[in-house]
């Protein structure tokens, strides 16, 4: 069984995966070394890995180091290894969880171009072309970013946040920020799709992160929408190093 912790922006997601099936999926806000260690003690797994968006908690690190026969970081690891390659001219600085994502996307849909987008914090969108190569990717603010920016960098209009119904044109101030914003980021992520399509018909699209579900049926085009493609890429990442 392999441990799983993806630490992102607002929360920390862990993963217990036997076999490739999740058997424990939890989001904790802050993770304490008390409940990491009984997670380890119920479950008892043999291999871990974390990922993080800036760096792994040091707190975690000597307990995941003394409990786990294997363990990886993503971050700081020099000798792990990847099962896809890097087209990246500043590898140090592309985040971990992109990195997870694209091999999480590769696994399920080796054969095929891929573009994954994950909407977050910020949204990112990534390139991965066969047999397995990461070409790079773009960034962009996510969902409450944009809505935390028109707030905060304004005098007068309210923070609000994301709602089912989108009109298309606002007719209060409310609505003309909830459109505005809603509905650029659709145009977007279209407009990275068509561009991907154009160049590779049969390329296929994930799309993954907390604001996933929101977009998924917005989107014109059909989407792989999954919430899993990080842990399933951190996962393969340890099956890859426990087999070289």
């Amino acid at each position: 069984m392999n441990l799983i912790l993806d630490q992102g922006n607002t929360a920390t997601k862990i993963v217990l995966a036997d076999r490739g099936q999740a058997v424990y999926t939890a989001a904790y806000p802050r993770l304490e070394p008390d409940e990491l260690a009984a997670l380890i003690d119920r479950y008892r797994p043999e291999c871990g890995i974390i990922a993080s968006v800036a760096m792994p908690d040091p707190a975690w690190l000597p307990l995941l180091r003394r409990r786990l026969r294997r363990f990886l970081s993503l971050n700081d690891d020099p000798a792990i290894r990847l099962p896809i390659t890097l087209g990246y001219r500043t590898p140090e600085t592309l985040g971990r969880d992109r990195i997870a994502a694209a091999v999480g996307a590769w696994t399920l849909r080796p054969e095929v171009p891929l573009l994954i987008i994950d909407a977050g914090t910020a949204i990112t969108y990534d390139v991965v072309l066969p047999p397995g190569h990461f070409v790079g990717g773009n960034i962009s603010p996510g969902l409450t970013t944009r809505f935390h920016a028109l707030h905060d960098y304004t005098r007068r209009l309210p923070l609000i946040s994301e709602r089912d119904e989108v009109p298309d044109l606002g007719v209060t101030t409310e609505e003309a920020i909830l459109s505005g914003v809603v509905r650029g980021i659709v145009y977007e992520m279209n407009g990275y799709i068509e561009i991907m399509h154009a160049k590779h018909p049969h390329a296929a699209v994930f799309l993954t992160g907390g604001h996933a579900p929101y977009f998924d049926r917005r989107l014109k085009c059909r989407t792989f929408a999954s919430e899993n493609l990080v842990w399933l890429g951190l996962n393969r990442i340890i099956e890859y190093n426990e087999d070289k």
